[in-house]
C-alpha cells in the first residue's frame, strides 16, 4: 500500500516536469525519450529478477531499488531544487479518495482471488463484486458533482482524451497480461530457469530503445493516429505469431516474436500520450497525465489477473476435450500404457500420472495458444478508437517561410510566416528599381 502511495504520482509528475522543461517544440521528442526510458523496465525487469532470484535472493529484487530512489531523488533535487512553480492550496477531497479506494481494492481483490475461490460460488467473490460496482457508482456520481474532485472526471468529455485513454489503457492490459503468462510458462511446462526466461523476453527492448528517439523525429510531422494504429497492427502481428507456439518450440522462436514486438512498442507510447494531451490547457496536463496513467496502470493489473484466468480456464477446457477418448476401451490409449510400462517399466498409477502430465503440457500450450489468439483480434478491434479522435497537432508546427516580394514606392517587404508568429520586414531603400 505504501508502495502504491508513492509510486503513484510518479509518471504523471515525470510527464508534467518533462513538458515543463523543454521547449514546447521539441515536447514529442521528450515523449518519445521518455516512453523509451518506460519500456525498459519490463525489459529489464523480468532478466535482472530471474538473475538476482536466481544467484542471491528473492528479497534483492527489492533491496535493488534502494540505491536506485537515492540516486533519482538526488538527481531530482539537484536539477529542480531552485525551480519555483506556481501552487495552489485546495481542498482535499477525502469522500472521493475513499470511494476510490474503496471500489478499485474490492475489484482488484476480486479478480485475484476470483480462481482461487471458485468465483461467484463464493461468498467472498459475490460481496467484493457488489462493493465494487456500488463503489464505482458513488464515486463517478460524487466526482460528477463535486467542486473539487480528486478525480477530474469532465477530461472524458475530450475526445482525445477518451479515445487515446480507453485505447491505451486496453493494450497495457493486453501487453502486461500476456508479457507475464511467457515466463510462467516457459518455467511450468519448458523447464526454464528464472534468468533463462527472463532473458528470452529481454529482446523486446532492442527496436523498442532504437526506434523512441527515431519516432520523437518523426511524430511532430506526422498524424499520431496513423502511428498508433501501425503500433497496434504490430502487436496483432506479434501475438497471431505466438498464438501457433508448440510445446517442443526451440528458443529462437520464442526470441523472434519478442524481438519484432519491440517495433510497435517504439510506436506505441508517445503518439498515444500526444493524443491524450492535445488541447489540454498546461492547468490541466498534469490531471490528463495523472488519470491516463492510473487507467493504464490499473488496466496493467486488470490484464495480469484476467490473464491467467482466461488462461487457466482454456488450458482445463483443453484437457477436457484431450481426455474425453482416454479410457481402457481405447485402443490406443491402451498401447500408451503399454509403452510406459514396457520401456519406462512403470506401474499403472505411474503410468497414468505421466499421460496425465503429458496432456496437461499440451491443454496449456493449446490455452496460451488462445490467448495470444485474442490479445490478437482485440487488438485490431480497438484502432477504431484512435480515429474518433481529432489529429493531434504537434506542439509546434514548422513551415518553409513563405517570402512575397512587391514593389509599393521603390521598396522590397518581406513577409515571413510560420506556425506561431506572422512578422512583417520593410525595408526601406534596401532595393531600388
Amino acid at each position: 500500500m505504501f508502495q502504491g502511495a508513492v509510486a503513484g504520482p510518479l509518471i504523471p509528475m515525470s510527464q508534467a516536469l518533462l513538458l515543463s522543461s523543454w521547449p514546447r517544440s521539441k515536447s514529442s521528442l521528450a515523449l518519445s525519450l521518455f516512453s523509451m526510458i518506460v519500456v525498459t523496465g519490463p525489459i529489464v525487469g523480468p532478466a535482472l529478477g530471474g538473475w538476482v532470484t536466481d544467484s542471491y535472493s528473492w528479497s534483492w529484487i527489492f533491496y535493488i531499488n534502494i540505491p536506485v530512489g537515492l540516486f533519482a531523488a538526488a538527481m531530482v533535487w539537484i536539477l529542480y531544487r531552485k525551480r519555483d512553480t506556481p501552487a495552489r492550496k485546495l481542498p482535499v477531497d477525502i469522500v472521493g479518495l475513499l470511494l476510490l479506494i474503496v471500489w478499485v481494492a474490492s475489484l482488484q481483490v476480486m479478480l485475484d482471488k476470483g480462481k482461487d475461490l471458485d468465483w461467484f460460488s463464493s461468498t467472498t467473490i459475490v460481496v467484493l463484486t457488489i462493493i465494487a460496482v456500488v463503489g464505482l457508482a458513488l464515486f463517478i456520481v460524487w466526482e460528477l458533482t463535486e467542486k473539487n474532485p480528486i478525480v477530474d472526471l469532465t477530461l472524458f468529455k475530450q475526445r482525445n482524451f477518451l479515445g487515446g485513454t480507453i485505447s491505451i489503457a486496453i493494450a497495457y492490459a493486453i501487453f502486461f497480461g500476456t508479457l507475464v503468462l511467457l515466463p510462467q510458462w516457459m518455467q511450468g511446462y519448458l523447464g526454464y530457469r528464472a534468468v533463462d526466461s527472463g532473458l528470452a523476453t529481454a529482446p523486446l527492448g532492442i527496436f523498442a530503445v532504437i526506434g523512441a528517439p527515431i519516432m520523437g523525429r518523426i511524430l511532430p510531422r506526422s498524424d499520431a493516429r496513423i502511428i498508433g494504429t501501425f503500433a497496434f497492427i504490430g502487436f496483432a502481428i506479434v501475438y497471431f505469431m505466438r498464438s501457433s507456439f508448440y510445446i517442443d518450440i526451440d528458443e529462437g522462436h520464442i526470441i523472434l516474436p519478442t524481438l519484432l514486438q519491440g517495433i510497435p512498442m517504439a510506436l506505441f507510447f508517445a503518439p498515444l500520450t500526444v493524443i491524450i494531451l492535445s488541447g489540454q490547457p498546461p492547468e490541466k496536463v498534469p490531471a490528463a497525465a495523472g488519470l491516463s496513467t492510473f487507467g493504464r496502470v490499473f488496466f496493467g493489473g486488470i490484464g495480469t489477473s484476467l490473464a491467467n484466468v482466461v488462461w487457466n480456464n482454456r488450458t482445463i477446457l483443453h484437457h477436457e476435450i484431450l481426455t474425453q477418448q482416454s479410457g481402457p476401451t481405447n485402443p490406443m490409449f491402451n498401447a500408451q500404457m503399454d509403452t510406459y510400462h514396457s520401456l519406462l517399466s512403470l506401474g499403472k498409477p505411474a503410468s497414468y500420472a505421466l499421460f496425465d502430465q503429458t496432456v496437461q503440457t499440451q491443454a496449456a500450450m493449446m490455452g496460451l495458444n488462445d490467448v495470444f489468439y485474442g490479445a490478437a483480434i482485440i487488438m485490431i478491434m480497438i484502432i477504431p478508437l484512435i480515429w474518433i479522435t481529432k489529429p493531434a497537432k504537434s506542439a509546434v508546427r514548422v513551415t518553409r517561410p513563405q517570402v512575397r516580394t512587391e514593389t509599393t514606392g521603390g521598396v522590397w517587404e518581406a513577409v515571413a510566416t510560420s506556425a506561431e508568429c506572422t512578422e512583417r520586414t520593410t525595408t526601406k531603400n534596401a532595393v531600388r528599381l
